[in-house]
């Protein structure tokens, strides 16, 4: 009787190990661009999770998000950034800011400096063909973003927010947690890694504003089914005598394969722009 060539699961997780044992990257896994969090997260974010990035409103959630799909794009892979709050043509203008290190509003004046066009140049061709898809998020909530991603042979999808997802007229706890619920799906279904952004809004009436798992709400939602939770923290937001401009906490909260804390990241506010503290890019 002849022996089967099929190769068993188990020993498919194993030959993956070992490869990535010798050097090899793991096709499951898409790095952030952040090499401390990537650390963290075991070298990144993995396809079929679902990752939650909270914070308050202001906090940068958006750009730290769009920093990630920039990123992704620029290592060759395919990542898509859905904005329920910005067009297109606001999302591409954001990202010329935040790679070239000039304020968007100098950009949409026309007032930019010598040097600063030089170096918005310059992100241009740099972006020029490892851009992430840039749009606006579909009508019907995740009905519609399930039409947009199946087939699309994404790595990343992006969308800002999970607010936006809810389908009714009311955002309330269940219709958030049903998003929670359809979001973890679809990213098993279509094999990608899909990060939204959540707005965390009464954090400021307590003394500790760092969010916590239980401030994503959702009736739990969020805490139970998505594979990684991350929340911003910008002291800075809240205590402003202190000298502690840009520093901001991005605490991972929840993480399905590994370990919890946080890394330290800054926040240029006049670019939008997030860098890593102990690995800062060059």
């Amino acid at each position: 009787m002849a022996r089967s060539t099929d190769i068993s699961p188990l020993s498919k997780v194993l030959a993956r190990a070992d490869a990535v044992a010798d050097g090899a990257k793991s096709p499951d896994t898409i790095a952030t661009g952040f090499p401390s969090l990537d650390r963290m997260l075991g070298g990144g974010l993995r396809r079929g999770d679902l990752v939650v990035l909270g914070g308050d409103v202001g906090s940068g959630k958006s750009a730290l998000a769009l920093a990630v799909a920039i990123r992704v794009a620029q290592q060759g892979l395919r990542a898509s950034f859905l904005s329920g709050e910005m067009s297109a043509d606001r999302l591409h203008e954001r990202a010329l800011a935040i790679e070239g290190r000039v304020r968007v509003d100098d950009l949409r004046q026309g007032v930019t400096s010598d040097s600063a066009r030089a170096s918005v140049g310059a992100a241009a061709v740099k972006l020029r063909d490892t851009f992430p898809q840039l749009d606006v998020l579909p009508p019907r909530g995740c009905a519609g973003l399930a039409e947009r991603v199946a087939g699309a042979a994404l790595d990343l999808v992006v969308v800002d927010s999970l607010q936006w997802l809810a389908s009714g007229a009311r955002e309330d706890e269940e219709e958030l947690a049903d998003a929670v619920r359809r979001l973890k799906s679809l990213a098993i279904e279509q094999h990608v890694a899909i990060l939204t952004t959540a707005q965390l809004t009464h954090l400021a009436a307590r003394d500790d504003r760092r969010p916590r798992l239980d401030d994503f709400g959702a009736k739990g939602a969020v805490k139970h089914h998505a594979d990684v939770v991350l929340a911003l923290f910008r002291e800075d937001m809240y205590d402003r005598r202190r000298e502690i401009e840009g520093a901001t906490e991005l605490l991972v909260r929840k993480n399905r394969n590994g370990g919890t804390g946080y890394v330290d990241l800054y926040f240029y506010a006049q670019w939008m722009r997030f860098e890593d503290m102990l690995d800062p890019d060059r």
